[in-house]
């Protein structure tokens, strides 16, 4: 059970990452980009990869959104600046994993300050929201592979 201390400080770090976006502008040499909408809430964003030698050389976003659809997107970034493809689908897998309540990927050290959001699991209304910028990062991984699921 998580301590209120650390319930807040994981709250704290959603806004930061809300109100101080990482990665939020166009991405100029993009190799792939996505665009993503929940119709629902009406959060939205188009995903920009830059991919050199089977590895995401930057990644950036461009939306709009609730606090943690724009949250996620902005730590998801961050993540996966450097690493292979095969890295960044794990990375999208763990996080999907965690979001449907799964207690060893919410320890996941590599998932970094995405761990943040463990608690949205708990809000199934909410958990479209956390994913919405991994179901981009999903279906870019599609396109790269040639539209194979990896």
């Amino acid at each position: 059970m998580e301590t209120p201390q650390l319930t807040s400080l994981y709250q704290q770090l959603i806004l930061e990452h809300y109100r101080n976006p990482r990665n939020k502008s166009e991405l100029d040499g993009k190799s792939v980009e996505v665009h993503m909408a929940n119709p629902v809430c009406g959060d939205e964003i188009r995903l920009q990869l830059r991919i050199e030698d089977d590895r995401i050389a930057e990644a950036k976003f461009v939306g709009q959104g609730c606090s943690i659809s724009q949250a996620a997107v902005s730590m998801m970034t961050t993540l996966l600046e450097g690493r292979s493809l095969d890295e960044a689908d794990h990375l999208a897998r763990r996080f999907t994993d965690m979001m449907h309540g799964d207690g060893d990927a919410a320890k996941d050290r590599d998932l970094g300050d995405l761990r943040a959001l463990q608690g949205v699991s708990k809000f199934p209304v909410r958990i479209k929201c956390a994913l919405l910028g991994f179901d981009a990062l999903q279906e870019a991984l599609k396109k790269e592979f040639g539209g194979e699921a990896h």
